[in-house]
């Protein structure tokens, strides 16, 4: 098989380091995941999500002058996402504005009743907000000596 930027190539890994795996593939070729290519979260140990003899499906994402080959596992995530996405949905005018009307609940509502819950909720946090900055102010103040001034001898 004749491996090339932007292919799925099956491999099976080999050896887990600090910045990376080696994935033995196809051919009898060595490839690298390197740790930023392993998954979208933050990956602080690669054991954590791979161990050797794991079998993968990754994606080629290049190929130097020596014949390194450098390896996604988070590409090639992304790329069956997005296929899954587009097999599940029917296809959508992008520019229908009936869709931003309504939630995608199972009681579609009016944006109108969406926009009021809204401001029913900004209202709260108002004032909550206000409530808990009072009682800040009431804490700090009471620390300083009353309003802020100091006190005169």
């Amino acid at each position: 098989m004749v491996i090339e930027v932007g292919s799925v190539v099956d491999g099976v890994v080999s050896r887990i380091t600090a910045f990376g795996a080696f994935v033995d593939i196809e051919g009898g070729k060595n490839g690298l995941i390197h740790i930023s290519e392993i998954s979208d979260v933050y990956v602080r140990d690669v054991r954590d999500f791979l161990s050797e003899g794991d079998k993968v499906q990754t994606k080629v994402i290049s190929i130097d002058e020596r014949g390194k080959i450098a390896l996604s596992l988070k590409q090639m995530k992304k790329q069956s996402q997005e296929a899954e996405r587009e097999s599940d949905s029917p296809p959508r005018n992008r520019f229908s504005r009936n869709d931003q009307r309504f939630d995608r609940g199972e009681n579609k509502r009016p944006a109108r009743q969406l926009s009021a819950s809204f401001e029913d909720k900004l209202s709260k946090f108002m004032k909550d907000s206000d409530e808990r900055q009072a009682d800040i102010k009431r804490k700090t103040d009471s620390k300083r000596g009353g309003r802020g001034s100091r006190r005169s001898d």
